[in-house]
């Protein structure tokens, strides 16, 4: 069997097609669910059964947190044994950091006050 020879040219045309076109689907989707959400709304809105939900800021900091602080160590963990320590570490450290810092936040945010969506 012979092997095709693939040009660098088209090498990078495709490796810099695929980030786009996902980025593109995903753009799509999320404008589609933004639509169908305020439609939604609005048609509970006119048949008087609408009722916002409130957000709870300290749950949705502790999702975040915990999400990005192990994303950000595995990718720390992972770019420090290929790399060693240089400057794509920090791919990994910002998550890692962000991620510390919602779960700070969670920590020391009193639980009675309007923040966290409570009345």
């Amino acid at each position: 069997m012979e092997s095709a020879v693939v040009s660098p040219a088209a090498q990078l045309i495709i490796a810099a097609i695929i980030p786009i076109v996902g980025i593109v689907i995903g753009g799509v989707l999320i404008f589609f669910y933004l639509l169908w959400r305020h439609r939604e709304i609005s048609l509970q809105i006119k048949l008087g059964s609408y009722r916002p939900t409130k957000f709870n800021l300290k749950l949705f900091s502790l999702l975040t947190g915990l999400l990005l602080t192990g994303i950000g160590l595995v990718l720390t963990l992972l770019l420090w044994i290929v790399q060693g320590v240089s400057y794509p570490l920090l791919g990994g450290l910002l998550p890692l950091i962000i991620g510390v810092s919602f779960l700070v936040f969670f920590k020391f945010c009193p639980t009675n006050s309007k923040i966290d969506g409570e009345t």
